[in-house]
């Protein structure tokens, strides 16, 4: 089980994540490698919101490969290389995971493994097995 936690005297989240989540009893573990904008076909948009989007194509087949979801993660690392709207970043990973707000932390980088390369995300996810 999950329990997503923001304490009260702590400053509340100022974009798309929870503070903490407490796992509790038996939960199947799923870590996911940086997932980049390259999609199958091996090509890769200019564009960092399409990059964006693919990107979270890919963590959506990985979950389902594991039979998870969106709603299973519960800790995101957003590693953004050059400019970012991040008001459109967040309103992106809301439309994926409707309301429900995972751990996070956001880095800009110089680089990725590949100069086309502008996001990368790396995702954890539990399911209970109950």
């Amino acid at each position: 089980m999950k329990t997503f936690r923001n304490p009260p005297d702590a400053h509340q989240p100022q974009g798309f994540y929870t503070h903490q989540v407490e796992i509790q009893g038996p939960e199947r573990l799923l870590v996911v490698s940086g997932q980049v904008g390259a999609r199958p076909d091996g090509s890769i948009p200019e564009d960092n919101l399409e990059q964006l989007d693919i990107v979270l194509d890919n963590i959506g087949r990985n979950l389902a490969a594991a039979g998870m979801g969106f709603a299973d993660v519960f800790k995101i690392t957003y590693f953004l290389a050059g400019e970012f709207d991040l008001a459109r970043l967040r309103e992106k990973m809301r439309a994926r995971f409707g309301g429900h707000a995972p751990c996070s932390t956001m880095l800009f980088v110089a680089g990725l493994a590949s100069p086309a390369y502008k996001v990368e995300i790396e995702i954890w996810a539990s399911r209970s097995e109950e």
